[in-house]
């Protein structure tokens, strides 16, 4: 089996959710990726699993020459790596390490921690397996972490080219506005939330997180930008904003209920929210492992859509953690401050990780 085909079965299986510990990550996804690029993963003079230095431990120290760390790896769960850079950087700087590596399994960040600046300014590049095509996620494992390269110098002397290449700079003044797009489109309820709290701060209402939606979607931002050039052009009148025209589906017009079914069950519920819930409560009650394995996966940019621990479903807003939390089940909690689109990409989220007997009968609608 070749590298991208290898790499193919492990996007698969993180898709699914089958990585529920740090523990799984490794044995699940970093010991395969390092055999595939050519790590003699048996031999723990190359590849030494709890490496200690200091009374400290990193999970993988990669060796070349044996016994000799030349690459660092620190392990986490999937999406909770955030933050755990700065632990990472303590372990390399006491041993001259020239490459560091957290990933989580999802996602792999590769770092220079002899450069200068901040951690994250010191970090060469970052891979999400389930974003970028697995071609493309192979090519870049082989340049910056492949036992040859590693052994010949030519992985770290790629990750230094790369990191100085002024391209990369270019590269992110091109992917702005398309980034900028995303956000405005996929809109993240982080985005939604500031933008209801800012209206509050203006006129003492605060808007539902669906109408803060619409607002987007009406692409009013997108309209009343003016670009640089602009500016140096001769002032002109501002045409006064036209009123925005929220959608409204067909249910809202009718007061319809919101309707689903699963395993041919017909259901209604009166929010998108109670489909949410509902769906997952029936999930759960026939997938005993189905709420540990959707937790397992990414959700969103600082949070979580599910846990064990409230505070994880809005780190930092314990006021939403209080009034806009669910105990699903037992010591299972979760989040219900999302709007319709968000909610359509959890119940679609949680297809992909439920058991596919099961996930192929859920049909359910709720963005329109």
């Amino acid at each position: 089996m070749d590298n991208e085909a290898q790499l193919i079965k492990i996007i698969e299986a993180l898709r699914e959710g089958r990585f529920t510990s740090e523990a799984a990550v490794s044995q699940g996804v970093v010991l395969p990726v390092l055999n595939m690029l050519g790590w003699p993963v048996f031999d723990t003079s190359i590849v030494i699993p709890e490496y200690t230095l200091e009374g400290k431990r990193v999970d993988f120290a990669l060796c070349h020459p044996a016994n000799r760390p030349a690459i660092f790896i620190e392990v986490k769960r999937v999406g909770l790596a955030e933050g755990a850079d700065r632990q990472l950087f303590e372990y390399a700087f006491h041993t001259g390490v020239p490459m560091a590596i957290l990933t989580d399994g999802q996602e792999w960040s590769f770092y220079l921690p002899g450069e200068q600046g901040h951690y994250a300014e010191r970090r060469v590049y970052k891979i999400d397996l389930l974003e970028r095509e697995p071609t493309e996620s192979s090519s870049r494992l082989q340049r910056y972490l492949s036992y040859s390269a590693t052994c010949d110098g030519t992985a770290i002397e790629s990750a230094r080219a790369d990191y100085r290449n002024v391209a990369r700079d270019r590269d992110i003044q091109t992917a702005l506005p398309r980034a900028w797009d995303a956000l405005i489109q996929e809109q993240d309820s982080l985005l939604l939330e500031l933008l209801a709290e800012k209206v509050e701060d203006i006129c003492g209402y605060k808007p539902e997180i669906d109408a803060c939606a619409a607002f987007l979607e009406s692409g009013y931002l997108n309209n009343s930008l003016i670009t640089d050039t602009d500016k140096t052009q001769k002032p002109q009148r501002i045409a006064k904003p036209q009123t925005v025209q929220h959608k409204v589906s067909p249910r809202q017009r009718t007061g319809e209920k919101f309707s689903f079914s699963v395993m041919g069950q017909k259901h209604s519920a009166g929010s998108a929210r109670d489909v949410m819930l509902s769906i997952f409560k029936i999930l759960a009650e026939n997938d005993a492992h189905f709420l540990e394995r959707f937790a397992s996966r990414k959700h969103g940019k600082k949070r979580r859509y599910l846990s064990r621990n409230k505070s994880e479903l809005y780190p930092g807003r314990p006021d939403l953690v209080e009034i806009a939390s669910v105990e699903l089940a037992p010591g299972w909690w979760m989040g219900t401050n999302y709007s319709r689109r968000d909610i359509q990409k959890i119940i679609d989220l949680a297809k992909e990780v439920a058991n596919p007997t099961i996930a192929n009968t859920v049909k359910a609608q709720v963005d329109d």
